[in-house]
C-alpha cells in the first residue's frame, strides 16, 4: 500500500507490500524502461504460447514462474531501492529466479529421464527457486501467506516426529525438493498452469476492453437506468461494478476503476464516506463470480474439478445475480432510511443512446459467452475475443481518420467480410493473426494511429505488471498443495469434518465458512480457495454435498473474507478515494453484504440454485420448478437479511421486527421440518405490519 511519496521520486516510495498491485509506471529512468521491455516480452511470450502452444506445458510454466521472479524482483527494486545499485541487485535477484524457470527448458528431456532421481544440481536450482518464490511472495503481499506455506513445508520435513494421527511416515530432502520443483503437484501445479494460460489471457482481454472504453460504457448505461432512481448514485455503483465483473474478474480492479466516479458520487448526494465505499468494496469484490470472466479460482476450480469452464459459468449465474441483487437492496434500503434521492434527470446521460453510440463494444464479450456456452476452451474463446478486441480498437482508430461516416461503414463491413472469409472454416490462428497484422500496418500509417498501437502496446506491459500478484500466490501455495498430496494431512481434516457432518451438515458448513474466512483475513482468494477446497471440498462431498457445490463454498467465503476486517483488502483500495478510514469501510462493507454470506447456505440446501440435480423439491416440482422456488427462497431471505441489517422497509424497524425478520431468514436458510412453511409466514406477517405501519408514520411526520 502507498503510504507516501510518489513514483517517480526515487527511494521517496514507502510500501508495506505490493497486494494492491504496484503504482502507475514502471519506475525511474532506465530501469523503468527495462521493467517495460521486460513486461512486453513477458506478455508476448504467453500470447505466443496460447496461440500456437508448441511448448510442453511443464517448460511453459517454468517459463511463466520465470518471468513471474524476475519481473516481481526487479519492480520491488525500482520502486523501493535508494540507489542504481539497490536496482540492480533487485534485477540480478530476479535473473536468478529466471534462469530456474529456464531450468525447466533447457534441461526437459533430461529431467524426465531422471525423474526421481535428482542431481545435486536439480536439488540446488529447485532450492533456490523455492527460497526465491517464498521471498518474493512476501515482498508482494506480507508475511501472512508464506508463513502459512512455510508452516506447510516444516511439517513435511518433520511432521514424522509429531504423535498419531498428525505424523506421516517422514521424507527425504530430495524427495521434498523432487515434487515441489519438478512436479505438477508443487510449485508448478494446477495453480501456476491455470495462471500461465487462462489467468493471464483473461487479464489482457479485461485490459484491453477497459482501453476501448468499456468502463464508460457501463457507466453511461448504469447512470441512465438508476441515477434517477431513489439513492440511485449507490445503485450505479452496484449495477456498473457487476457489469465491470463480466470483463475484469478482480474484485481491488474494480474498486480503483469503477470507484473513482462512484464514490465520490454517492458522498456528494448524502451517503456517509464509509458507506459509500462498503458499496463499492462490496460490488466490487462480487466481479469475481460475475460470468463470463469469473475471477482466477474459476479456472482452477474448472481444472481442479476437471469440467469444461462453462459448467463452472453456468452453476455461477445464479447466485451472481442474488449476490448483487442483494448488494442493490441494501443500497435501496439504506437510501430509503435517510431519504436519499436521486440524480436530476438532466444531470445524467441517456443510457439507450450509450448503447447506440457503442453497441459494438459488447460484441468481443458476446462472442465470448456464445464460445464458452458453445464448449470451446476458454484459452480459445479467451484469444478469440481478444483478437476481436484488438480488431475493435485498432478499426476505430483508423476511421478516426476518414471524412464520412460512410467510408467508416464501409470499412467496417469490409472487415466483418474479411473475418467471415476467413473464419468459414471456423477460426485459425494465422489468419486471425494476418488480419490484426494488417490492421497494426495500417494503423501505422494514419492519423491518431500510431498513439493507438502505443496504448496497445503499453496495455501488453500493464497486463504482465498486474498479472504478478496473481501468479506468486499460485505459485506458492502450490507448496501447500505438494504437501497435501505426498503426506495425505488433507484426510485428517476432511476427518473432522465428516464426523461434525454426521451429526450437523449445518455445523459442517459453519466450520468450513470460519475456516475460508479465516484464512482470507490474510491471504488472498485464490490460495484462500485452495486450501479451503483442498481441506473440506471432498468431505463436504462424502456428504452428499455436489463437489462443485462445495468448491462454490469455499470460492464465495475466500472473496467475502476480502471485505472481513482486519486485512479487508476492497475496503483498503476503496479507503483512499472516500478519505475514510479502512477499518470503517470493512465494518460497513460487511453489514452491505450480510445478505451475500448466507447465499452459499441456500444453494448447498437447494443445489438447483446452481443448476445442479439433488434438489429435494425437484420430486415435487421438477428441476426448473425446482430452480425457481429456490431462487425466489432465496430472494425472500436476501429481504430479510436485508431489512435486519439496515433496520428499515417502509419505515424504521423496531428491535422486536428485526428479531422476527432474522427468524424468517433462518427458517427459509433451515432444512427442518416445516421451515419454509413458517419462514413465509413470519416474512407476510412482518411484511404486512410494517406497511400497516406506514400511514401512521407519514402522518406523524407531517
Amino acid at each position: 500500500m502507498l503510504q507516501a511519496g510518489g513514483a517517480d521520486e526515487p527511494g521517496k516510495v514507502k510500501f508495506d507490500n505490493f497486494e494492491h498491485g504496484f503504482p502507475e509506471g514502471f519506475g525511474p529512468g532506465g530501469w523503468g524502461h527495462l521493467a517495460y521491455a521486460i513486461g512486453i516480452a513477458f506478455a508476448t511470450f504467453q500470447l505466443v504460447v496460447a496461440a500456437w502452444n508448441f511448448l510442453p506445458s511443464q517448460v511453459v510454466r517454468g517459463v511463466h514462474v520465470g518471468f513471474l521472479i524476475l519481473m516481481t524482483f526487479g519492480l520491488i527494486g525500482n520502486f523501493t531501492a535508494k540507489s542504481n545499485a539497490g536496482r540492480a541487485a533487485g534485477w540480478l535477484i530476479g535473473s536468478i529466479g529466471f534462469l530456474c524457470g529456464l531450468y525447466q527448458w533447457i534441461f526437459y528431456a533430461d529431467l524426465i529421464a531422471r525423474d526421481g532421481d535428482p542431481t545435486q544440481l536439480d536439488l540446488a536450482v529447485g532450492t533456490l527457486l523455492g527460497i526465491l518464490i517464498f521471498e518474493g511472495t512476501r515482498r508482494l503481499m506480507g508475511l501472512a501467506l508464506p508463513l502459512m506455506c512455510g508452516s506447510c513445508i516444516l511439517y513435511w520435513f518433520f511432521g514424522q516426529y509429531l504423535p498419531a494421527p498428525f505424523n506421516h511416515r517422514g521424507y527425504g530432502f530430495d524427495q521434498i525438493i523432487t515434487h515441489l520443483s519438478y512436479g505438477t503437484e508443487g510449485f508448478y501445479g494446477v495453480p501456476i498452469y491455470v495462471s500461465a494460460t487462462y489467468i493471464f489471457l483473461f487479464i489482457l482481454f479485461g485490459s484491453f476492453l477497459e482501453r476501448a472504453g468499456m468502463i464508460q460504457l457501463f457507466t453511461d448505461v448504469s447512470l441512465g437506468l438508476f441515477g434517477s432512481t431513489r439513492g440511485g448514485p449507490a445503485k450505479v455503483a452496484v449495477f456498473a461494478s457487476g457489469m465491470m465483473g463480466t470483463i475484469s474478474g478482480s474484485g481491488v480492479a474494480n474498486v480503483v476503476t469503477v470507484g473513482q466516479f462512484t464514490i465520490p458520487l454517492m458522498i456528494k448526494f448524502g451517503y456517509r464516506r464509509a458507506f459509500a465505499a462498503g458499496v463499492e468494496a462490496t460490488a466490487s469484490m462480487g466481479g469475481q463470480i460475475m460470468p463470463p470472466v469469473m475471477g482466477a479460482v474459476a479456472f482452477i476450480m474448472a481444472e481442479t474439478l476437471g469440467v469444461d469452464y462453462s459448467v463452472i459459468v453456468k452453476a455461477a449465474v445464479i447466485p451472481a445475480i442474488l449476490y448483487f441483487a442483494s448488494a442493490f437492496w441494501m443500497v435501496h434500503l439504506e437510501a430509503g432510511k435517510h431519504g436519499l434521492v436521486g440524480m436530476k434527470r438532466a444531470e445524467i446521460p441517456s443510457a439507450w443512446k450509450a448503447l447506440v453510440a457503442r453497441w459494438y463494444l459488447a460484441l468481443p464479450l458476446a462472442a465470448l459467452v456464445y464460445m464458452l456456452f458453445e464448449g470451446f476452451t476458454p484459452l480459445y474463446a479467451g484469444s478469440v475475443g481478444l483478437a476481436l478486441t484488438v480488431a475493435l480498437i485498432l478499426g476505430a482508430s483508423i476511421t478516426l481518420g476518414f471524412s464520412s461516416n460512410a467510408l467508416r461503414y464501409v470499412f467496417w463491413i469490409g472487415l466483418a467480410l474479411v473475418v467471415a472469409a476467413v473464419s468459414h472454416n471456423g477460426l485459425e490462428i494465422i489468419p486471425v493473426v494476418s488480419v490484426v497484422g494488417a490492421l497494426v500496418l495500417i494503423s501505422a500509417i494514419t492519423r491518431g494511429g500510431r498513439a493507438t498501437l502505443a496504448a496497445c502496446r503499453d496495455s501488453l506491459a500493464d497486463s504482465a505488471k498486474s498479472a504478478l500478484t496473481v501468479g506468486m500466490a499460485c505459485a506458492i501455495v502450490g507448496s501447500i498443495i505438494g504437501m497435501m498430496t505426498q503426506t495425505g494431512v488433507g484426510t485428517i481434516f476432511g476427518g473432522w469434518i465428516i464426523g461434525l457432518g454426521a451429526k450437523s451438515l449445518f455445523m459442517a458448513l459453519v466450520m468450513t465458512m470460519l475456516l475460508s474466512i479465516l484464512l482470507g483475513t490474510g491471504i488472498p482468494t485464490i490460495p484462500t480457495y485452495i486450501i479451503t477446497a483442498a481441506l473440506a471440498a471432498p468431505a463436504l462431498a462424502k456428504l452428499g454435498v455436489a463437489l462443485i457445490v462445495s468448491h462454490m463454498f469455499a470460492f464465495y467465503y475466500g472473496i467475502m473474507a476480502d471485505l472481513s476486517p482486519p486485512v479487508a483488502l476492497a475496503a483498503l483500495a476503496a479507503a483512499p478515494i472516500a478519505k475514510e478510514n479502512p477499518n470503517k469501510i470493512g465494518w460497513e462493507a460487511m453489514r452491505i453484504a450480510l445478505a451475500g454470506y448466507v447465499i452459499p447456505f441456500v444453494f448447498v440446501y437447494s443445489p438447483s440454485l446452481m443448476l445442479q440435480p439433488g434438489d429435494p423439491m425437484a420430486a415435487q416440482l421438477g428441476f426448473y420448478g425446482a430452480v425457481a422456488f429456490a431462487t425466489f427462497k432465496a430472494l425472500v431471505a436476501i429481504a430479510l437479511f436485508g431489512m435486519v441489517a439496515i433496520g428499515f422497509l417502509f419505515t424504521r424497524l423496531t428491535l422486536l421486527e428485526r428479531a422476527t425478520a432474522f427468524a424468517a431468514a433462518l427458517c427459509l436458510l433451515g432444512d427442518f421440518l416445516f421451515s419454509d412453511t413458517a419462514g413465509f409466514l413470519l416474512t407476510v406477517a412482518i411484511v404486512l405490519w410494517q406497511w400497516r405501519q406506514r400511514p401512521r408514520t407519514a402522518v406523524a411526520a407531517a
